[in-house]
């Protein structure tokens, strides 16, 4: 061969050619490393065979001399790796190559790449200076032959059973791709394929690779999809946008790369925006559908809208899950809801998505779902639940059914005794987060939950039945606008139903028939359960600090297991230590029997959130005035007497403590009286006294008399002492007449606005119920 060499520094037999190396090493990734072998000097030799090779051997490809090699190592057991070339300085072709034992050589630690960047995970080292090598070069007639081979290994080789675990012989097979691509685009995940592959093959060393190969082969699968899919994404988002400029989109890094290189999106659209400022105090973010069932990295942020149906306040594409990825999501989905945090927020039990809200949403309550937990639970502590039939039961009843932060302890640490699971690591982590997702944690925080023991209906159920495990981003869409349909003409079923049908009263109790006038349908029902539900209970009065007092609510022979409600009269405020209306926005049967006990015969209006009206997504504030003119008499009335009964109370206990304290309270009882059967014959005139009118006569709310103004100074200042009474009482007269009206004119202008956002609703369910009449006759 007449190419002109340089000096190569691996001797290779067969000649005398000079080239300048170079070296080529593989380092396996951290997924595919085989474990480091402890050696003492020995010398292992491989079992000779007739396929072992030799020097002279002749390969027609640089490839054949490969393979041949590569089968050997597959019998004897062991890997290979390609370990230097040497190249013509001529024409830059191979002329030589080197293939040793995956196990040759030692890993520098003090290489250029480690030294620029943090190794989080360090692999484990596998190479322990092997010897054995196989070289070959080629030949003028294009030939290749072998030039050199090493046969002893200082390690032990692997046995027949465990070589398709060895990285060169682990290779997935035209046939193996197909049946695997088949079954992924089913929806399987890669451990269920691999039984499949395993039961076709006839045994996990007849496959040729491990569910490792299988899952990145997958991943790689999915990437080149989504490579080829993103641009459709971005084309119907810039469409969307163009047609209605709210339309909300998002992409993390640069939207024109021209390898259009996978990236993270984010859109909201203007129902989705719109609904948040109705119903964002709470809000569940779903990943459900990228790492269960789904395939699809598809994340949707949901509510709970008045109806207790789940509402979309936007949806994401999540390619990269790193924090970062997570942060800038948090912080494009709350610059799209105008930069309003929510209350609170519940997601899956993730540390990385814990940490990107800790940043975002500092002030947010974040929830863990609880349901999640359970089943993570069922997976981690399957052994124990066909062991022993009544955990699972006994589970459920510690974490949902405990009212008190000891309770539950008291009954995790029984549980985790029983089962003997105090070491268990899963479930020593998922206590360790108890204040998370354990609901007697949590209720002091809204979440817009009628139950703490039943699942909310927005975790995870929004597109159900639509996005499904073999959706691709090409279908994504189309089922995505369907849902959309769906769910909105479900709310406005519900809203029909809300304004066009009465609801069965169960109580004479004109707080049932308030509410029912006030709440949507099915919110309505929850309350009226609460209500029918304080007949079983009973309220006795506990302790009386002259401003609070405190009553135990139990029911009939359950004392032991009594709620403490406190109740301030004069601010007509209760709280109970079951917190349901903190948690739910719904007064619990607690508060109501209270209620009926001190004779409180309407909801006050601070008991009476509007995101749970049928006027919730109403801009017209009907809260303080959405009832009628007797609603208001009935609460106002309610105060007065609630506030006297206290009173009176409080001066029977003082007076009836001796004889003589019985006789002054009784004589002052009896002026009491007097004064207000005087009252009562004098009402509708103003009573003067010393010439100015007597304060606690006078509204409350009377404001300056602007009439008076165009009173001649003059004439005032003559006036003697009996005219001016006399001209006080008659401009007083006209204030309160005056007030009176405009009480009158407030409530029909109230009625008027209600009725025409009634009339609006009414308007807008007729053409979503003509819009859908139109579509089924297309």
């Amino acid at each position: 061969m007449d190419n002109e060499m340089v000096e190569f520094d691996i001797a290779l037999g067969g000649g005398d050619y000079q080239e300048d190396p170079i070296e080529i090493d593989e380092e396996e990734d951290e997924e595919d490393e085989e474990e480091e072998d402890e050696t003492s000097g020995a010398v292992y030799f491989p079992e000779a065979g007739d396929l072992e090779p030799s020097d002279g051997m002749e390969f027609e490809s640089e490839e054949a001399a490969k393979a041949f090699y590569n089968s050997y190592a597959r019998r004897v057991g062991f890997s290979t790796r390609v370990s230097s070339s040497r190249r013509s300085r001529r024409d830059g072709a191979i002329i030589q190559r080197q293939f040793v034992c995956a196990k040759e050589g030692f890993r520098n630690l003090n290489e250029k790449r480690t030294k620029d960047r943090e190794i989080k995970r360090p692999r484990t080292v596998t190479r322990v200076g092997c010897k054995a090598s196989f070289s070959v070069k080629m030949q003028d007639s294009g030939k290749w032959i072998v030039s050199g081979f090493v046969r002893e290994h200082n390690h032990e080789l692997v046995p027949p059973d465990q070589v398709h675990c060895l990285r060169s012989h682990r290779q997935i097979s035209g046939s193996a791709k197909t049946l695997i691509d088949t079954l992924q685009a089913a929806g399987m995940g890669p451990r269920r394929i691999m039984s499949a592959l395993i039961k076709e093959y006839g045994g996990i060393s007849k496959v040729g690779f491990t569910e490792v190969d299988c899952r990145n082969y997958m991943r790689n699968n999915r990437h080149r999809s989504l490579q080829g899919d993103i641009q459709l994404v971005l084309d119907y988002l810039r469409q969307m946008h163009a047609q209605n400029p709210n339309f909300f989109f998002a992409v993390q890094g640069d939207v024109d790369d021209e390898d259009h290189s996978i990236h993270n999106v984010f859109w909201a659209d203007p129902k989705a925006r719109l609904n948040y400022t109705f119903f964002g105090d709470t809000v569940t973010f779903d990943t459900t559908y990228r790492s269960n069932r789904y395939r699809l990295p598809f994340a949707p942020f949901t509510g709970v809208n008045h109806h207790g149906q789940p509402v979309l306040f936007g949806c994401a594409f999540l390619i990269n899950e790193s924090e970062a990825s997570f942060d800038w999501l948090f912080k494009t989905w709350l610059m799209a809801m105008s930069g309003r945090p929510p209350l609170s927020i519940t997601t899956d039990h993730d540390s990385v998505i814990q940490s990107a809200i800790m940043q975002v949403f500092p002030n947010t309550r974040h929830r863990f779902c609880k349901w999640h937990i359970f089943k993570q639970c069922q997976e981690k502590l399957s052994h124990i639940f066909l062991q022993f039939p009544n955990f699972e039961a006994e589970f459920h009843k510690c974490v949902n059914l405990t009212d008190s932060i000891d309770e539950f302890e008291s009954c995790w640490s029984t549980l985790v005794d029983r089962y003997g699971l105090r070491d268990n690591e899963w479930l020593q982590a998922v206590h360790s987060a108890c204040r998370q997702w354990v609901p007697v944690y949590l209720r002091d925080t809204f979440f817009a939950e009628m139950s703490i023991t039943q699942r909310s209906d927005s975790m995870n159920s929004y597109f159900d039945g639509y996005v499904n495990a073999s959706t691709s981003l090409n279908q994504f869409f189309k089922l995505y606008e369907k849902a959309l349909e769906s769910r909105n003409e479900k709310e406005v079923r519900a809203d029909y139903d809300t304004m066009n049908t009465l609801p069965v009263l169960r109580t004479p109790s004109p707080m049932e028939r308030q509410a029912s006038e006030l709440y949507t349908r099915k919110i309505f029902m929850r309350f009226q359960e609460e209500l029918v539900g304080t007949l079983t209970f009973m309220a006795s009065k506990a302790e009386d600090d002259g401003e609070v007092i405190t009553y135990h609510v139990a029911k009939f022979g359950e004392d032991h297991k009594a709620y403490i409600v406190r109740f301030n009269v004069l601010a007509m405020k209760a709280t109970c230590s079951c917190q349901m209306f903190e948690f739910s926005g719904l007064l619990c049967r607690h508060i109501l029997a209270v209620f009926r006990v001190t004779n409180v015969l309407t909801l006050p209006s601070h008991y009476i959130l509007k995101r749970w009206t049928r006027n919730a997504k109403s801009n017209v504030i009907l809260e303080d005035h959405s009832c009628d003119v007797f609603t208001y008499y009935l609460e106002s009335h309610t105060v007065r007497y609630t506030t006297l009964r206290h009173e009176a109370f409080k001066f029977v206990d003082k007076g009836a403590s001796s004889p003589e304290t019985f006789d002054v309270a009784k004589d002052a009882l009896q002026e009491a009286a007097k004064k207000v059967a005087q009252v009562n014959r004098n009402e509708g005139r103003t009573p003067i006294s010393n010439g100015k009118v007597r304060s606690h006569l006078l509204n409350n709310e009377s404001r300056p008399n602007y009439t008076s103004g165009c009173q001649d100074e003059s004439l005032v200042e003559h006036m003697n002492k009996d005219d001016m009474d006399k001209h006080i009482a008659k401009l007083t007269n006209e204030l309160e007449s005056a007030n009176r009206k405009c009480e009158i004119y407030r409530s029909n202008l109230l009625s008027v606005l209600k009725a025409v956002e009634d009339h609006k609703l009414e308007l807008s369910v007729k053409v979503e119920n003509i819009k859908i009449s139109m579509k089924d006759g297309l």
